[in-house]
């Protein structure tokens, strides 16, 4: 399996670089064919939604439905495909900053029950919880 680094999901979604994204097109074509797969980790998936947003100006509810669009994709493998799940359920329902809610879901996955933070806006979610000491 192969992984995919920010600029291919970007290329595929912003068509920003119509040679590129062509390229991109193929290749998951190819791949839809072969039946092959290829790897999404948590750190591109953080680095997209900054990308889109920052660089873009892409709304929020529209990352959302291209990173729920991509899990449908039988070509693509999400690292904690769950967390991410959860991730778009959770970005639906409130406000907080995508990538502090990609950083708690992942962590929870790994057995966490909140995150530690500084950030009091993000400490008001159930995912969080404000170093006071």
């Amino acid at each position: 399996m192969k992984a995919l680094d920010t600029n291919i999901l970007v290329r595929f979604l912003v068509r920003d670089n119509q040679e590129e994204a062509e390229r991109v097109y193929r290749l998951f074509k190819a791949a839809e064919a072969d039946k092959t797969l290829f790897f999404v980790s948590i750190p591109v998936l953080l680095e997209l939604i900054w990308v889109l947003d920052s660089v873009y100006g892409i709304t929020r509810h529209d990352i959302l439905n291209a990173i729920d669009e991509f899990l449908l994709l039988p070509i693509v493998s999400f690292d904690g495909q769950s967390a991410v799940r959860r991730f778009i359920a959770e970005a639906r329902n409130n406000n907080l900053d995508l990538s502090d809610l990609l950083i708690a879901c992942d962590s929870t996955l790994s057995g966490c029950d909140k995150v530690l933070t500084f950030d009091k806006k993000v400490a008001k979610s159930d995912l969080f919880t404000l170093l006071e000491i």
